[in-house]
């Protein structure tokens, strides 16, 4: 195998490879969305106390990453 092959070959595993991470995040992107909803259910709750300010800013920082996530990766 000559270096320009290896060279080559090494290229295409590292891109293999961007792809399947990006397919990973965008798993756990779909996973983050779906607890979103949880967190909505949860301020339905009368009985939440002060944990309603807790439960409000995971919802805030959800939104951000979702948003985020949406803004640097395109959808296909």
């Amino acid at each position: 195998m000559s270096d320009f092959e290896l060279t080559l070959n090494l290229k295409v595993v590292k891109d293999r490879k961007k792809i399947m991470d990006l397919q990973t995040i965008k798993e756990r992107i779909t996973a983050v969305q779906s607890k979103r909803e949880y967190l909505l259910g949860l301020l339905e709750q009368p009985n939440l106390g002060t944990l309603r300010i807790d439960v409000n800013q995971a919802l805030e920082e959800l939104d951000e990453l979702i948003d985020e996530f949406r803004r640097t990766i395109p959808v296909e």
